[in-house]
C-alpha cells in the first residue's frame, strides 16, 4: 500500500488524457455509437458525459452489456477502441495552453505523469499524435491496475512513479470519475470544460474549472502548488 508519509514533497503535474490533453470525446462518442448501436445503446454527448466518459472499459461493459460473458464484453470494448483509434489517427490536437504549460514544467524540472482509464494503445496514439510522448515520466493505465478510476489507485500510482506526494501536486481532469479519483488521492484538481460545465466539475470536487491550460486562474494555482515565485 502507498504510504503518504514516506513520500517527499516533490511537485508533479498529473494529466488525464482523453478530454484533457485533447478533446477526443466526440470521436469516442462516434465509436461508441458505431459499436454499441446494434446492442440498443445510442449516446448523445450529454449522456456520454454522464454514463461513459472517464469510466473503465470493464465498468462500461458490465453496465451496458450485462448479458454478454466477460470475454465477449472485452472483445466488444476492444472493437470500440479500435474504431476510436481509426477515427483519431492524425486528428488529435492539444487543448490551448497545454504545450506552454508542459514547457514551463520542463523548465522548472517538474515531472509530468499521464493517468488514464484508456487502453495503452489509445494513450500512446494520443500522446504521439500531439507530439508529447517524451514529455511524460510515466503513463499510468487504470485497466492495468487492480482498480481504475474513480478509485484513487491510478493517481496514487502516478505519485509513486515520481516519488511525489499529493501536497505539491496538481491534477487535470474532465470527468466525474477522474476528478473523484484524483481528489480521493488528496490531489488538488482542475476540471477542464470539454464536456462538463463549471458547476458539474466543481460539484465533482474540482477546485476550479477552465476551458484552457493558459487561463490566469490555472497558472496561478500551478504557481502556488509548485512553490514558484
Amino acid at each position: 500500500m502507498l504510504m503518504r508519509g514516506v513520500l517527499n514533497r516533490r511537485p508533479v503535474l498529473l494529466f488525464d488524457i482523453d478530454g484533457t490533453l485533447a478533446d477526443t470525446d466526440a470521436l469516442h462518442l462516434q465509436a461508441f455509437n458505431a459499436v454499441f448501436g446494434p446492442y440498443g445503446h445510442v449516446f448523445d454527448r450529454a449522456r456520454a458525459a454522464r454514463e461513459l466518459l472517464g469510466r473503465s472499459n470493464a465498468a462500461i461493459g458490465a453496465q451496458f452489456l450485462p448479458d454478454e460473458p466477460p470475454e465477449r464484453r472485452a472483445a466488444i470494448m476492444a472493437q470500440k477502441e479500435a474504431v476510436f483509434r481509426s477515427l483519431a489517427a492524425g486528428k488529435v490536437e492539444p487543448l490551448p495552453g497545454l504545450i506552454a504549460l508542459l514547457d514551463r514544467a520542463a523548465a522548472a524540472a517538474v515531472p509530468v505523469v499521464a493517468v488514464t482509464n484508456a487502453p495503452r494503445a489509445n494513450a500512446e496514439l494520443i500522446l504521439r499524435g500531439i507530439g508529447i510522448a517524451d514529455r511524460f515520466r510515466a503513463v499510468i493505465i487504470g485497466d492495468e491496475l487492480p482498480h481504475g478510476k474513480p478509485h484513487p489507485l491510478p493517481y496514487l500510482e502516478g505519485l509513486r512513479a515520481v516519488d511525489a506526494g499529493p501536497d505539491s501536486a496538481v491534477a487535470f481532469e474532465d470527468s466525474r470519475a477522474g476528478i473523484a479519483a484524483a481528489t480521493a488521492a488528496g490531489i488538488v484538481t482542475v476540471g477542464l470544460r470539454t464536456n462538463l460545465e463549471h458547476d458539474d466539475l466543481i460539484a465533482a470536487g474540482a477546485v476550479l474549472s477552465a476551458a484552457a491550460f493558459d487561463e490566469a486562474e490555472v497558472l496561478a494555482l500551478v504557481q502556488r502548488r509548485l512553490g514558484g515565485d
